[in-house]
């Protein structure tokens, strides 16, 4: 006797296709948005072409110091994928960790507070709509990926990187370049990129999303999806996740 599989629900058919459509209307957002952009469609970008590039590398000495206290506390920081959990994916152990600032409309007040400079200094960006250390532990590689959507841009300002000089580094497209402390990248996270620490110290960058510069419409449409995002489940777990990280540890550091 032929066993037949289960044919799918209308409700799973139903969510099939909404995918599908989803996704072919985020491609087609991306081939929209690269062709309009006013600073090109490209791996890397210049960042003299952002003029608040050149304020936060001024300051980092101010990030750094609050930096350095925020990592008195580094086994206890949240795993980025327990935060965010699609990224399970690319890292499943404790060797990427995060402290969030910010995430599409969300403000993690705590953390705010233990940083104020930093938090003031992500808040002046134009467009800021993610911004956090994200920290790589020794020997620690995140593999090849692609970002969900080009209505961003990806900024890393390098705070602490371990030698010997090239240990640290990304790969966006078919270019590598290593990150040198104090120094900015700016690139486009859609395009397939991976990352590594080969040293043997602990790698951090300030991270941070920002809305890709597009005339009108273009830009009146990425503003939409933005908001859409914002309200997203995504976003509403990461931030629930993120609350109850902060309620372990301010238990934490008041025992400590």
């Amino acid at each position: 006797m032929v066993i037949g599989t289960r044919k799918p629900s209308f409700r799973e058919r139903a969510v099939d296709a909404a995918n599908q459509v989803g996704e072919k209307l985020i491609r087609w957002l991306d081939g929209y948005f690269g062709r309009h952009s006013l600073v090109g469609d490209r791996w890397f970008f210049d960042p003299a072409e952002f003029p608040w590039v050149a304020d936060l590398e001024a300051h980092v000495p101010e990030i750094r110091a609050e930096l350095d206290e925020v990592l008195r506390y580094h086994d206890a920081l949240p795993n980025f994928q327990d935060i965010s959990t699609d990224q399970y994916s690319l890292t499943d152990d404790d060797r990427w960790k995060t402290f969030f600032f910010y995430g599409y409309g969300f403000k993690a007040g705590k953390n705010a507070e233990r940083c104020p400079r930093t938090a003031r200094l992500v808040e002046s960006i134009p467009g800021m709509k993610t911004a956090m250390f994200s920290i790589l532990s020794p020997h620690k590689h995140i593999p090849p990926h692609g970002g969900p959507y080009k209505g961003v841009l990806r900024y890393h300002l390098a705070l602490k990187v371990p030698g010997p000089p090239g240990a640290c580094r990304i790969r966006v497209g078919e270019e590598v370049r290593a990150w040198e402390e104090g120094r900015s990248l700016v690139f486009d996270d859609v395009y397939e990129h991976e990352a590594w620490n080969d040293s043997d110290g602990v790698r951090v960058v300030l991270f941070v999303d920002f809305v890709r510069p597009l005339p009108a419409p273009a830009k009146w449409l990425n503003d939409l999806v933005i908001k859409v995002i914002g309200i997203s489940p995504f976003v509403l777990d990461a931030k629930a996740r993120h609350n109850d990280w902060e309620k372990r540890f301010e238990r934490l550091r008041g025992a400590a």
